[in-house]
């Protein structure tokens, strides 16, 4: 292939960071502010005030919905929860092979079944009304399997969906069986708004890359859901509930803090590959736990303290805050979410912002394909017989 300005190699940083791949409409994460958006709207003001349905609404249609096309939508999309019976059948054994790997896992596989079922094509040969349509089954559906491979992992049966309830409410029903507080909806709610999307985080930069393939849309969200499986990206908030367990006490916070940073160890629900200050969605979060109160919020606000003020003594001029999943974490036990459902919940929130950049990436024709700089033996080398 001959070389032109499109495809010379360009020496890119490691992870791609700060490397621009292309144009977006659906939102933005300003670091340096503190800040980040869904289209034109503050991620962490919406979450505030209003519902989920309004933002996955603003996600795939880039507008908020009006009181007729929110309750439209709301109606459609509930009506979307019950699983084919192929999948149904299927899930038993899905939830008895993940009794180690757990939900998350067996989404990967639930949802390849869901998108085969359906009848899922690939997005190259669809238009943009059935590429939505596709997007629309899928997001309603997670919920319905990843609280059903909950429950039969625990020996439980699924508990089917209610279309009378909101998304958030649903989620919370499916998993424990009792219809759930206000305030504990309102909470995950508000958690679930702040995290459905957040720039090109690592498993929304694969999804884009197979929907620039022209793949179908469950193949995209499998290898997003494989992406976010990973305890460097969503599977930290269980994590940060280990480190507060094995602190105990206030009075071992420092010596337990200055260990790990002298050994060089990460602690967990700290830090962030963009943000430079505070992470607004950990503030949101620690507002919702402080409305709760109560000593495991009362010690995670301590720990968070004196991390900061550790930090400043022994490694001055550096920042560190705590992330998104430091508070989540608390949020999410304080609702009585099990730790095991803390990062498909997450999953549950970022299915939706996935699915509303696989519908964007699909508008492009052009493949995502970087190049490697190759660093091994320098070739061509003979090729040695093989050995008597």
């Amino acid at each position: 292939m001959p070389i032109t300005e499109e495809n010379t190699p360009i020496n890119a940083p490691r992870g791609l960071a700060g490397v621009v791949v292309t144009e977006t409409e659906l939102g933005d994460v300003r670091g340096r502010e503190g800040f980040y958006h869904y289209r034109q709207y503050s991620a962490v003001e919406l979450a505030a005030v209003r519902t989920f349905e309004d933002a996955w609404y603003l996600m795939l249609y880039g507008e908020l919905p009006d009181a007729g096309q929110l309750a439209a939508f709301t109606a459609e999309t509930a009506a979307l929860r019950a699983l084919p019976g192929a999948v149904c059948d299927a899930l038993p054994a899905i939830a008895q092979a993940g009794l180690v790997s757990g939900p998350l896992a067996g989404l990967r596989t639930a949802l390849s079944l869901l998108g085969a079922t359906a009848g899922f094509r690939p997005l190259y040969d669809i238009d943009a009304d059935h590429r939505r349509a596709d997007a629309l089954a899928a997001c309603a559906a997670v919920p319905t399997l990843l609280t059903a491979l909950h429950r039969l992992g625990r020996g439980q049966q699924p508990v089917e969906p209610r279309a009378d309830l909101t998304y958030a409410a649903n989620y919370l029903y499916m998993l424990t069986g009792q219809e759930p507080e206000p305030r504990r909806v309102r909470a995950i709610e508000a958690y679930l708004i702040s995290t459905i999307d957040h720039g090109f985080n690592a498993s929304t930069f694969t999804a884009r890359v197979i929907s620039s393939t022209g793949a179908d849309l469950a193949a995209c969200l499998v290898g997003a859901v494989g992406a976010l499986s990973g305890p460097l990206h969503g599977g930290a908030p269980s994590r940060v509930l280990d480190t507060l367990d094995a602190i105990g006490t206030p009075e071992r916070i420092d010596s337990w803090i200055r260990d790990r940073f002298q050994r060089g160890d990460r602690i967990m629900g700290f830090g962030h590959a963009v943000y430079r200050t505070e992470d607004p969605r950990s503030r949101m979060l620690r507002c919702i736990a402080e409305e709760f109160g109560g000593p495991r919020v009362e010690f995670a606000v301590q720990v968070e303290a004196r991390v900061e003020a550790l930090l400043a003594e022994l490694k001055p001029g550096r920042e560190l805050h705590t992330n998104v999943e430091f508070y989540a974490g608390v949020v999410m036990e304080l609702c009585g979410l099990p730790r095991e459902m803390f990062t498909p919940t997450f999953c549950a929130a970022r299915i939706v912002g996935w699915s509303a950049n696989i519908l964007e990436q699909a508008e492009d024709s052009k493949i995502i394909r970087p190049a490697a700089r190759y660093v091994g033996p320098p070739p061509p080398q003979p090729v040695p017989d093989i050995a008597p």
